[in-house]
């Protein structure tokens, strides 16, 4: 972490315009879960505390470049105001006269909540016109949707071309801070977990981890495909066969570090409901899938995991979304709540959505807040988001 944060700048009578990650979940114009929201907390309420006006900006799901409804950001205003015990004021727009108006008729405490960037096609460009005039509204730039940081947008990259300082807020230096000393210094033994459907959406990873680490425990749907590289029959699962040779190649040049499953939870269809059962890797029945780890795997990774000291985790054993087939993702949760000695780190996504559904969040070293994020980073790749920052 060789950024500097929002400690390292003076912000007393300042406009902070600060990056946010409030892309939340959303029902029926009501926030499902202000995860998010609160991370943000730490770093809006540091800048409040010593002087400085705050104006807040974030994506918020998929619009098609345009205003959406259903995408606004009015409910996140709301919930964000209840947790600060102030008034949010929410924006009409994120750029424009009305909306610099508004910024620059700010005092110290207050705070301004823009409209999703997203509704502007210009903020995906990273145009930058559309960058100088978000970067108008404030005094200095502070990042803290770590979430965000792969994406080489205008309001996460191309507001610094013309905005300084830009700093990390708290947040992001925590991202940061875990993910980067995992990587650089991590303490022995150190496994890495990966899980999730696809090995395409992780080779670099899964090669970048395999020159670090003293074991990969390999996981989910991805497994699969490994089993079929070894010539195994796996029925009706899930295989990418277009990563076949990589798998191949994986498992010839580093047989001593992946560790596969041994048995499965199989059944006959992709259902809750479907009839299943558990049967040795090597015998998975013709028509049936493979949809989670089965028993003696759980036990062959929670013996594995019982004397490491740093690991990394993504990507769930199953499909968790089936309170059948989650046994093996909450097992693995439950295996790392249990190693008090060691710095656990979760990579986002499913796998975070796991830990929180198991009860076991308050367990972990650190969750973290962007899926693609953090697995980019743990690929060995610079964020665009990070790099634009200034450094120490």
């Amino acid at each position: 972490m060789n950024k500097k944060t929002i400690k390292d700048v003076d912000v007393n009578g300042k406009r902070g315009l600060v990056r946010v990650d409030f892309n939340v979940p959303m029902e029926a114009g009501r926030v499902t879960d202000d995860r998010r929201i609160r991370a943000a907390l730490p770093t809006i309420q540091y800048l409040l505390d010593h002087g400085a006006a705050v104006v807040l900006m974030s994506h918020l799901g998929r619009p098609k470049d345009a205003p959406d409804p259903k995408f606004a950001m009015g409910p996140v205003a709301g919930r964000l105001s209840a947790l600060l015990g102030r008034p949010v004021k929410k924006l009409d727009d994120c750029v424009g006269p009305a909306v610099e108006a508004a910024a620059k008729a700010m005092q110290p405490g207050d705070v301004i909540l823009l409209e999703n960037t997203r509704f502007h096609p210009e903020e995906k460009k990273n145009d930058p016109d559309f960058s100088a005039r978000l970067a108008a509204l404030g005094e200095l730039y502070v990042n803290d949707a770590f979430g965000s940081a792969h994406r080489a947008h205008a309001s996460t990259v191309g507001v610094t071309d013309t905005l300084r300082p830009a700093v990390a807020g708290f947040l992001m230096e925590k991202e940061l801070a875990y993910l980067g000393k995992a990587l650089a210094e991590p303490a022995p033994p150190f496994i890495a977990i990966m899980g999730g459907a696809k090995i395409s959406d992780k080779i670099g990873v899964i090669e970048n981890l395999l020159g670090q680490v003293d074991s990969l425990l390999i996981g989910g749907g991805m497994a699969n495909t490994f089993f079929a590289a070894q010539g195994l029959a796996v029925g009706t699962s899930l295989v990418e066969a277009e990563a076949l040779d990589t798998a191949k190649k994986l498992l010839a040049d580093h047989s001593a570090k992946l560790i596969l499953p041994v048995d499965c939870v199989v059944a006959t269809e992709f259902k809750n409901e479907a009839a299943a059962k558990v049967v040795p890797v090597d015998e998975v029945p013709e028509g049936w899938m493979i949809l989670d780890i089965g028993p003696a795997t759980i036990a062959h990774f929670a013996n594995r995991l019982a004397a490491a000291k740093t690991v990394v985790w993504n990507g769930p054993m199953g499909v968790f979304e089936f309170p059948r087939f989650a046994e093996g993702t909450f097992a693995v949760a439950k295996a790392l709540a249990g190693l008090t000695e060691a710095t656990t780190i979760i990579g986002g996504g499913d796998s975070a959505a796991a830990v929180e559904q198991a009860g076991l969040a308050e367990k972990m070293s650190h969750i973290s807040t962007g899926g693609g994020a953090s697995l980019e980073f743990l690929e060995g790749k610079t964020l665009p988001g990070v790099a634009a920052l200034d450094d120490k």
